[in-house]
């Protein structure tokens, strides 16, 4: 099947690391689980052999969703899964997928919007892109976005020979667990704080917010936006934001 250049398709053909993980992923009997970007079914194929309540793929291609269709088991859904509705799929949802690296960072956006329906992930996305999600590498908002709602462990690096075609860079596997307590309730404007607070991420808090405020939410008026924690971005979110 010939692949498109504009879906940033690299499809994973190592079983070794598919089987991986599929078992990340952790299925139970009752799951429901969400695989985003099917592409030719080689994960697929391991998530059925887990076992799970329900098994739904997500993905854009035409024609591989007519591919995945011959997979007996699971419902294949013809969507962008940068703007779909996982709520409609479900609550405490099991997501997983080889992302596209054009979009990947949008998808786990996505994903977040969609915390109060997701319970657990496994993705993999450029490596670049997955240490700063698991706050091991240069952080963005989207790292504390993610951060706030989720706890985000960097499982593996995967080399571009396991590809087809390969990646001209390393890709890494991060696994997500929704956290018990989420302390935002309005996502969006949650984002936006972040957004712009990380517009000037390298500047003194003292220079954008007002001292009492962050003094008031225990916070060094001397620090740069960089060097908070989750929790003092959750806290100041919630005197300022």
């Amino acid at each position: 099947m010939r692949l498109k250049k504009g879906y940033g398709q690299h499809l994973l053909l190592s079983k070794g690391v598919l089987e991986k993980i599929s078992r990340l992923l952790e299925i139970e009997e009752g799951d429901t689980v969400v695989e985003i970007g099917g592409g030719t079914g080689n994960l697929t194929r391991f998530l059925l052999k887990a076992g799970g309540k329900k098994l739904y793929v997500l993905e854009i291609d035409p024609d591989m969703v007519e591919k995945l269709k011959e997979f007996e088991g699971a419902e294949v859904i013809r969507a962008d899964a940068s703007e779909f509705d996982f709520c409609f799929l479900g609550k405490d949802l099991k997501l997983v997928g080889n992302l596209p690296y054009n979009v990947g960072s949008l998808i786990i956006e996505n994903v977040v919007m969609s915390v109060r329906c997701v319970r657990f992930g496994v993705f993999m996305l450029q490596k670049e892109v997955a240490l700063k999600l698991s706050d091991k590498g240069k952080r963005g908002w989207l790292t504390l976005f993610l951060n706030t709602f989720f706890h985000v462990d960097y499982v593996m690096s995967v080399p571009p020979k396991f590809f087809m075609p390969p990646p001209k860079v390393e890709s890494g596997v991060i696994r997500i667990r929704r956290k018990e307590f989420h302390p935002i309730t309005d996502l969006p404007r949650y984002k936006r704080f972040l957004v712009k607070l990380f517009s000037f991420r390298r500047k003194k808090l003292k220079n954008k917010i007002p001292k009492d405020l962050l003094l008031r939410a225990g916070i060094d008026p001397d620090v740069r936006v960089e060097q908070l924690t989750t929790e003092d971005f959750v806290r100041l979110y919630n005197l300022y934001g």
